[in-house]
């Protein structure tokens, strides 16, 4: 990518030197020929102050003097063509160029004669009708020199600049894709070797931001889908476990001691009985594994949980539980242990609510922060220190049938979903803060 940058924009900063170049050459060839046709202009009108034509149409020169100058490259032509003076050193060819020149009016021809030659043409006119012309000729040597070294002047500065150009974007595009190399290489240490580190909301380049975000997204989808495997080989382990133990404390039996018909018949369908559960805990749970859902698996839609809980928590409390969350807020946990999490902590609320129960979930930095508040006494500083110890109970005469074992359960399942949970102190109503990973 970065050589396909550099060069890509080396090629177009080299287009645009190229028509620059040869855009400059051809206005300054056109400025050195208007220089060259307005000196032949000059000198034949100098020159033509000199001629003069009698009245039976010949032509004469008057002579100044010091007017030399005047005679180099200068040809007089009379109304018949014919050549009344010409330049010292003059040839046939030049003379017969410069003849036809004049009859044809005012005009300008290049001839090679040795060496280029630019001649022009001044008509002489009496009533309309041309009497004499002045021709007049340069050497285009000089201009075409000048041409020439700004033409190689040019190059050469366009070769370095291109090449400097080249050069330096070559080093920026390096320079700005170094942190996307060190970003993404930094993410892949993080997806081996530690899953719970995030790039976070560090300042960075709009660009870089986005990058960043995209990555913790990835990281996020991989730690929920190996939470959700993790937690799968748990529940498979732990389902399996108690059938597979009956099969083998039978088959301990049928080892140990004889058994007769009836024995060994109620044995083999002890045995067969724990096979078939294990037979249908497996299609059940691949079965659910296999299920197809929109989010990957391991991750929530935080607002799908919460308003089931709602729901259900609600109706049985008998007092509104509100919920507040926006649906582009995912999880990584499965929905279920989600539920089982916050179902202690909003029935809670639930039961101390005088008129109803708010759930508010928002995604804050790399967690995803839900708060479940009630307008009911609130909790003291001791009793929020141990709302989450197994058995604990604020008030047991309360008349609460529990045992003080919802909201341990509630802090095991969120730390081992990665997240952390505790109650906040206040008289003002309760309030419980449940930090779960992003998905």
């Amino acid at each position: 990518m970065r050589t396909r940058l550099s060069w890509s924009a080396t090629l177009v900063v080299a287009l645009w030197v190229f028509l620059l170049a040869v855009g400059a050459n051809e206005l300054l060839a056109r400025v050195l020929a208007d220089q060259a046709d307005n000196v032949l202009q000059a000198r034949a009108e100098a020159v033509a102050q000199t001629v003069d034509v009698a009245g039976d149409g010949s032509v004469s020169v008057l002579d100044a003097r010091d007017d030399q100058a005047l005679d180099v490259g200068t040809w007089i032509i009379d109304g018949t063509g014919g050549v009344v003076e010409s330049p010292p050193g003059s040839s046939a060819r030049l003379d017969a160029e410069a003849v036809a020149l004049a009859a044809g009016g005012a005009g300008t021809v290049d001839v090679t004669a040795g060496e280029t030659l630019r001649l022009r043409s001044l008509p002489l006119v009496d009533d309309s009708r041309q009497v004499a012309a002045v021709v007049t000729s340069t050497s285009l040597s000089p201009y075409q020199q000048v041409e020439r070294a700004a033409l190689l002047g040019s190059i050469g500065v366009a070769f370095l600049l291109v090449v400097v150009v080249h050069l330096v974007l070559r080093a920026n595009v390096s320079r700005a894709l170094r942190p996307v190399q060190q970003m993404s290489a930094q993410a892949e240490r993080w997806s081996a070797d530690d899953g719970d580190q995030r790039f976070g909301d560090a300042p960075r380049p709009a660009e870089l931001a986005e990058l960043a975000e995209t990555l913790d997204q990835l990281l996020d989808r991989q730690a929920a889908v190996l939470r959700h495997e993790q937690r799968f080989s748990e529940e498979l382990s732990h389902e399996l476990r108690t059938p597979l133990a009956r099969v083998q404390a039978e088959v301990d039996l049928l080892n140990a001691h004889p058994r007769d018909a009836r024995q060994l018949a109620d044995a083999h369908a002890a045995i067969d009985r724990s096979t078939r559960a294990m037979a249908a805990i497996l299609d059940t749970m691949l079965s659910a594994a296999r299920t197809g859902d929109a989010v990957t698996p391991g991750r929530t839609r935080l607002a799908d949980a919460l308003e089931h809980l709602a729901d259900l928590d609600g109706r049985d409390a008998g007092v509104p539980v509100t919920v507040r969350c926006d649906r582009s807020v995912v999880v990584g946990v499965d929905k279920d242990v989600v539920i089982r999490a916050l179902s202690p902590i909003v029935g809670n609320a639930a039961r101390f609510a005088r008129t109803g129960v708010a759930v508010r979930a928002t995604r804050e930095g790399g967690v995803v922060r839900i708060a479940v508040s009630d307008d009911g006494p609130g909790m003291s500083e001791p009793v929020a220190a141990r709302a989450f110890d197994p058995g604990f109970r604020g008030d047991p005469a309360d008349g609460h049938p529990g045992a003080g074992l919802g909201l341990s359960l509630t802090r095991r399942l969120v730390v081992a979903a990665g997240g952390t949970v505790h109650a906040v102190a206040s008289p003002d109503g309760g309030l419980v803060v449940v930090d779960l990973p992003p998905g």
